[in-house]
């Protein structure tokens, strides 16, 4: 592990600089006026004067600094951020993703939020697209900084003529006919990667959605499953059919999953997202599908399948948890009742079984 200089605040008005001997290092410390070697603790320390993180940084260009949270210029900005994020309940990937866009964007200025211009922030965008980064990266720092300015900071005026990116045209996604999808699943051979794949399929799940299912997600009787904090943050009801609901059954009977249906390396863990992906590209390759199709691509699949088979629009809209007209048309609710009369595309495939030891499965 590379040498690392750490920067923390101390007592009386003093910065705590610390770092592994090096005389080079050494030699730039005592450049900086008021500097004092602390022998009982090992570290210097260094007024904390305006300026002096800056010129700590500056002196040590290009070595691994490590700066304390709590002396980042924009520290209070960010966690002023970060509170209200969680007083209106964001989820934790919202968090994640406007507090990364704000810090690059502060850390960009190193200046009060409050003193940069629409002028500056328009040449910080248009920066962004020079750089070649994506519509949907550039619409994200437009609405982490609509929120700073909007609802932290309450000056809408600064970034009021701040345009949002035109959206993207999306393609139509790539959908696997049934044939594919039969030929597909016969080459997983793993009873744990073949389950969750039939899941996805057979209940158009995200690959998110499906590695968070845990076993008391799966009602059985009912041909249910529950999908948790979904896209959105909502709970919602879709159908699992008799195969992969099979499938499911036959996979706990081998490995016999406590919490998480599809537990990673770790048991108090899921499986991660990145490992369906791998596995459903080994098995495109082995299948000898040669679309250009991800994981989603099954969900993709499971709606246009239902649509084929003259399924209302209203109730795939609801399975999948589309929110508005633009993925399947108008929100529409539809009771629990009229989702009982939708068959899980799955079960339309014809596939031989195998004998296995009648074991009593929890869903």
């Amino acid at each position: 592990m590379a040498a690392q200089i750490t920067i923390q605040p101390g007592d009386n008005g003093q910065l705590v600089v610390t770092f592994p001997y090096s005389s080079e290092w050494v030699e730039k410390i005592k450049t900086v006026p008021g500097r004092q070697w602390q022998a009982e603790k090992k570290h210097w320390t260094v007024p904390n004067d305006a300026g002096m993180v800056k010129q700590l940084k500056t002196l040590f260009e290009g070595e691994k600094v490590e700066l304390d949270p709590t002396l980042c210029p924009f520290y209070h900005t960010l966690k002023a951020v970060e509170d209200e994020l969680t007083l209106r309940r964001y989820s934790p990937k919202t968090h994640q993703v406007y507090l990364a866009h704000l810090k690059r964007f502060l850390g960009h200025f190193e200046q009060a939020a409050e003193a940069i211009s629409i002028e500056q922030i328009r040449a910080y965008f248009l920066g962004l697209i020079k750089q070649g980064v994506s519509q949907s990266y550039h619409s994200q720092a437009v609405s982490a900084l609509r929120f700073l300015y909007r609802e932290v900071l309450h000056k809408p005026q600064i970034i009021e003529n701040l345009p949002r990116p035109v959206r993207e045209h999306k393609r139509v996604p790539a959908v696997l006919s049934r044939e594919e999808v039969l030929r597909l699943f016969k080459a997983v051979d793993n009873l744990k990667h073949r389950a969750i794949l039939l899941v996805i399929y057979a209940a158009g799940l995200r690959v998110s959605e499906a590695v968070h299912l845990k076993v008391a997600d799966i009602d059985g009787e009912r041909h249910r499953i529950l999908v948790r904090n979904g896209k959105g943050g909502k709970d919602r009801y879709t159908i699992i059919g008799n195969i992969a609901l099979e499938a499911l059954r036959n996979y706990w009977r081998v490995y016999r999953p406590h919490d998480w249906l599809f537990p990673g390396s770790q048991p108090d863990q899921p499986l991660s997202s990145r490992s369906v992906q791998l596995v459903f590209q080994r098995a495109l390759v082995k299948a000898g599908i040669h679309k250009h199709a991800t994981v989603h691509t099954l969900r993709h699949s499971f709606a246009t399948h239902l649509l084929e088979d003259g399924v209302d629009v209203r109730y795939i809209q609801e399975l999948m948890g589309h929110e508005d007209v633009r993925t399947t048309q108008r929100y529409t609710h539809v009771s629990n009742a009229r989702l009982g009369q939708v068959c899980s595309p799955l079960d339309q495939v014809k596939e031989g079984g195998g004998a296995y030891e009648i074991v009593e499965v929890p869903f």
